[in-house]
């Protein structure tokens, strides 16, 4: 989508810390971090939210869960613990309308969060 933040970023528009790349997703850096390691996981597909998945999306939603994986083992962050969350829709959060994984960890994480 030509308009899509998160699309010019995986396009190489814009550019982005990227700490993950490969054919169907990316991670980077959130410019706005909440916690020492956060880091956007996002698929190449552009979907723009939960809502718009399909089950032929299944697959790339647990690709961008096993990236998460490796993000959080590279990071240094698996051992002690981290957290990955969607946010779908505005009342949740999200700002971008283009499904991306949050990855936040480096810290003690209150529960509940907001």
């Amino acid at each position: 989508m030509s308009d899509c933040l998160f699309c010019k970023i995986a396009d190489k528009t814009i550019p982005a810390k990227l700490v993950y790349e490969d054919d169907r997703a990316l991670a980077f850096r959130d410019l706005n971090p909440q916690a020492p390691t956060h880091v956007l996981i996002v698929p190449r597909k552009h979907i723009p939210s939960l809502n718009e998945l399909t089950d032929a999306d299944a697959a790339l939603v647990g690709h961008l869960h096993v990236v998460a994986r490796q993000v959080a083992h590279d990071e240094g962050i698996a051992a002690d613990g981290y957290r990955v969350l969607f946010n779908t829709g505005k009342l949740a959060g999200q700002t971008v309308f283009h499904i991306h994984l949050h990855l936040i960890g480096g810290r003690a994480l209150g529960w509940p969060p907001g």
